[in-house]
């Protein structure tokens, strides 16, 4: 692990994330529908190629491909038993490939399912879940834990607060997913930015932001500005993160492909910047020319 934590590195400033997993998954023949998790365990050369890959383009921190890896994810590839050991495998990877110079973020994705009264499941087995992935992660080797693409607040709430309850001075990020709701934004459980902050920033998280979506790339920034206006209104020792998707995905021959070049990415990204985020990295349809690109333009304009 690098000298300096990586709770304090994002105090610092500037700090680059990775790209898209899944993109690159499927680029190396990985065919949709498969256990990306399990890759850990089954094919972790794939998955350490990837990390490398991002880590050459840029990237400061890299994020464990472990991001459908909560039991109840993995339950619908008959994998929930091994949750434990595809985490802990992630991270390792992850942390081999990132060395003493590079961070490690662990990822923790949402479940699929819901709470009462809107579905069957209890906050404290949804409490308990996240915990033991948490613990998985840490033990692997993450510098600290990501809980991204979250819609509905009360699980990411929960995921948090698991999340913190293993990480001790690690630290602890919180990203939720929004589109477009008329002239707002509101992830698809119909959280605003405004609810989603005011609920997430007092439970002493190091940074939220927002990840994937589909959005345009000007929608992106004015999704950046907005965040970071409603953030820094209640906190300024919270950061603020981003990591958009290449922009809005197309159909094309029933499949979502994302047409935005690194180019332009790069160029939103520095818009992004621009509005006050520190944290940026890429979601959905990214890859490592688009990180790449990013972190060419960013680092020469900052």
């Amino acid at each position: 692990m690098p000298e300096t934590s990586l709770k304090e590195r994002i105090k610092q400033g500037l700090l680059l994330l990775d790209g898209a997993m899944g993109t690159e998954l499927i680029v190396r023949g990985i065919e949709v529908g498969t256990c990306n998790d399990y890759l850990n365990i089954d094919s972790p050369d794939i998955i350490s190629d990837i990390h490398n890959a991002y880590l050459l383009a840029g990237s400061d921190v890299i994020i464990t491909n472990t991001f459908g890896a909560n039991k109840y994810a993995l339950a619908r590839h008959g994998l929930a038993e091994q949750a434990a050991r595809i985490n802990k495998a992630g991270a390792q990877i992850a942390r081999r490939a990132a060395g003493q110079q590079k961070y490690v973020l662990g990822d923790i994705g949402p479940s699929g399912d819901f709470l009462e009264p809107l579905g069957t499941l209890k906050p404290n087995e949804f409490r308990d879940t996240y915990t033991a992935q948490a613990e998985a992660l840490l033990a692997g080797g993450a510098d600290g834990l990501i809980v991204e693409t979250m819609t509905a607040i009360d699980e990411a709430v929960i995921a948090i607060e698991a999340a913190k309850s293993v990480a001790g001075n690690l630290p602890v990020v919180i990203s939720m997913s929004f589109d477009r709701a008329g002239d707002n934004f509101k992830t698809m459980m119909g959280v605003g930015v405004e609810a989603a902050v005011s609920k997430l920033v007092p439970l002493n998280v190091d940074a939220a932001g927002f990840n994937c979506g589909t959005l345009s790339l000007d929608d992106y920034v004015k999704l950046a500005e907005k965040f970071v206006s409603e953030v820094k209104a209640l906190s300024d020792d919270v950061t603020v993160s981003a990591e958009p998707n290449a922009g809005k995905p197309e159909l094309v021959e029933d499949k979502a492909v994302y047409k935005v070049s690194p180019d332009d990415f790069a160029a939103a990204a520095e818009k992004i910047r621009s509005a006050g985020v520190s944290i940026i990295g890429g979601c959905c349809g990214t890859s490592p020319a688009h990180i790449e690109a990013m972190a060419k333009k960013i680092r020469t304009t900052t």
